[in-house]
């Protein structure tokens, strides 16, 4: 997904990271069509290794607008393409698994994997739109955290579209490779609220597979979903591949990069990085873990 400009101007002057984060048409229903390698019969079992190993094989074949992860119920490698995925660009990547090409899964998703800037309360920086995901602190210093694409695009932020109310300015970032950014308050005024959504966030962990998830972002508001993987590695092209993502069904649009992963228990689980599909027919999206950004950082929920 593109960013979501908060002015009219055009995309042309934009770096090429720019153009592919947040507000883009494409989030599109993740209905994910399979078509194995193996037939449904075979059961062969592959060994951490040759997972590994096929795993290693996808990175090297960087093919735009892929992700991927091991599907321990199946012992399989699951590698979700999107629209813009051919089939020669299937076929290199099969070629390159070479003698594991057997554990490969193709799974279609319809629109483009992209990076989603946005979250839960927008933020606004260097004209564009993010979202904030979980405010933390250290002692007595209050920050927030969001998506290290956002950070990569701006150092100040605003908590309007004029860009005239500060909140705080970056202290650092981590994109590509993770995704998450964290900011430092340098308005005292504003209140840090501990929640995400309607929800108390009281700590930090890592969901497990098929557990029921929830997303706030500065879009689309709350929408719920599972977790369908730990450990993605997502494609976003042009360089741009992020490790260790949470995959998950929850819908998101542009504008939502950064916006917060949570439970209703109020465990904080990550920070919204990009995926295909929209909230109206569904869709695809990885997050970034926060127990790293936290861990990263030295900061806590609240």
């Amino acid at each position: 997904m593109r960013i979501k400009r908060t002015t009219p101007t055009t995309m042309s002057g934009v770096s090429r990271r720019i153009r592919l984060t947040a507000v883009a048409t494409g989030l599109v229903a993740a209905a994910a069509l399979a078509i194995p390698h193996a037939s449904a019969a075979d059961d062969t079992t592959f060994s951490a290794a040759e997972l590994k190993s096929a795993d290693a094989s996808v990175l090297k074949a960087d093919v735009p607008g892929t992700a991927w992860a091991v599907d321990a119920k199946t012992n399989r490698l699951v590698v979700t393409v999107d629209s813009t995925v051919s089939e020669s660009e299937i076929a290199k990547i099969r070629q390159e698994a070479g003698r594991n090409a057997g554990a490969l899964t193709i799974k279609h998703t319809p629109g483009k994997i992209t990076k989603l800037i946005a979250g839960g309360d927008a933020i606004y920086g260097g004209g564009y739109r993010c979202s904030l995901g979980f405010n933390v602190r250290s002692g007595s210093t209050y920050y927030f955290l969001t998506a290290g694409h956002c950070g990569e695009v701006a150092s100040t932020w605003y908590s309007n579209s004029g860009q005239t109310s500060t909140l705080g300015t970056n202290v650092g970032y981590s994109f590509p490779t993770n995704d998450y950014a964290l900011v430092r308050y340098t308005n005292t005024s504003v209140t840090k609220s501990g929640t995400a959504g309607n929800t108390d966030i009281t700590s930090a962990g890592t969901p497990s597979v098929g557990a029921t998830v929830y997303r706030d972002g500065s879009t689309t508001g709350i929408h719920s979903g599972r977790v369908t993987a730990l450990n993605a590695t997502v494609n976003y092209g042009g360089g741009d591949v992020v490790y260790g993502m949470i995959q998950t069904t929850v819908c998101a649009e542009g504008g939502d990069s950064g916006g917060a992963l949570y439970s209703t228990s109020g465990v904080a689980y990550g920070l919204t990085s990009g995926g295909s599909g929209n909230c109206s027919s569904g869709g695809t999206t990885f997050f970034q873990p926060v127990v790293e950004a936290l861990n990263a950082y030295g900061v806590s929920v609240f």
